[in-house]
């Protein structure tokens, strides 16, 4: 048997392909865009906004290097490149996707110490901690993905055969250990992390505004509990929602025969993987006011004249915010909220 030879119909194929062109193309158009924006405003950027453009960094790097090899394969309707290739996919894949996910939890942590006194201007992050986080994601991310070539775990093709990741059907003796801590450390525990931050966040500034005696404010108040709550519910449903079912599949053919699952549903949750990397800019663009406001500023210069730039001066403290009782007089209580929802939660999610 060719394990390297599509197990799909020639019409799925195609369809696969031209899916994982159109993830690719959408990946690499919005994280450039996130990267962009990041460098024209970099002299003002704060510490923790360089957790998001390290997202943006694997995001990228993932739809690089790992997706036109999936769509010529596909088109092609066996894997190219036999072994060699799928070591280096497999790896490739592992390796952006762990650091992705460890970045996701940094960020989530980082902004849960942000949001713990709201009221202060000092920065709680420094630069040289952030850098040092970032490393550590790219560290621990190598790490891993080194594992199997070393003897821990190892890679292989995908029971489709358009794909290669790790041989989950090969480790339920020798490579199991691996797969428990894997699933452990890269998936359970970030998962647990991110949720309770963010919804730790959402109760915090919920419970700050509580506390208001302004009583104008409560309606603002309501909303921005609300918008808070399916931000929080957004971020981790969309981590959940890509590498759960992946997951529980993988873990399917651990403990039973992979044989046993259809290509066909084996490759849905793969497809839902690799899509994680297109919707990090689509929520910064539907949530991040400052964000949109900067792409629409962009998208009119470049109409306008040859030579696109973006403005460094629309909401430039887009992750702190100074305090929040400081009076201001042509502010409103609605234009206070809302600054502090694209301050401290919008910017770059």
């Amino acid at each position: 048997m060719d394990i390297y030879g599509s197990t799909l119909s020639p019409g799925l194929d195609i369809g696969t392909g031209c899916y994982l062109l159109v993830v690719a193309v959408l990946s690499i158009m919005g994280n450039l865009l996130v990267l962009i924006m990041a460098f024209k405003r970099s002299s003002k950027m704060k510490p923790p906004e360089m957790l998001s453009v390290n997202l943006a960094v694997t995001d990228l790097g993932a739809a690089v290097t790992m997706y036109p090899l999936a769509v010529a394969s596909a088109w092609n309707h066996r894997w190219l490149g036999g072994q060699i290739t799928c070591i280096y996919y497999g790896l490739a894949g592992f390796f952006f996707g762990i650091a992705s996910i460890m970045n996701l939890t940094v960020l989530a942590v980082v902004r849960f110490i942000v949001s713990l006194n709201l009221q202060s201007p000092e920065e709680k992050i420094s630069w040289m901690k952030v850098k040092m986080l970032c490393a550590w994601t790219w560290v621990y991310a190598l790490i891993w993905a080194l594992f199997p070539i070393l003897g821990w775990g190892r890679y292989g093709p995908e029971p489709f055969g358009l794909s290669c990741s790790l041989a989950w059907g090969e480790m339920k003796h020798e490579g199991f250990s691996f797969v428990i801590c894997l699933f452990l450390f890269n998936l359970i525990m970030p998962s647990i992390i991110i949720i309770c931050c963010y919804f730790g966040i959402a109760i915090k500034l919920y419970t700050t505004y509580r506390r208001s005696n302004n009583s104008n404010q409560m309606p603002n108040i309501i909303k921005l509990h609300r918008r808070l709550l399916i931000i929080a519910v957004l971020i981790s449903a969309g981590f959940l929602g890509c590498w759960t079912p992946y997951g529980l599949v993988s873990l399917w053919s651990i403990f039973h025969e992979s044989s046993s699952i259809p290509p066909e549903v084996s490759l849905l949750p793969c497809m839902f993987a690799k899509s994680s990397t297109v919707y990090n800019p689509m929520i910064y663009y539907i949530f991040s006011q400052s964000f949109k406001r900067e792409v629409k500023q962009m998208r009119s210069l470049c109409r306008s004249s040859n030579s696109c730039h973006a403005s460094n001066n629309v909401n430039d403290n887009v992750f702190y915010m100074s305090k929040i009782n400081d009076p201001k007089p042509r502010m409103s209580a609605r234009s206070t909220v809302l600054e502090v929802i694209d301050s401290k939660i919008m910017t770059l999610e």
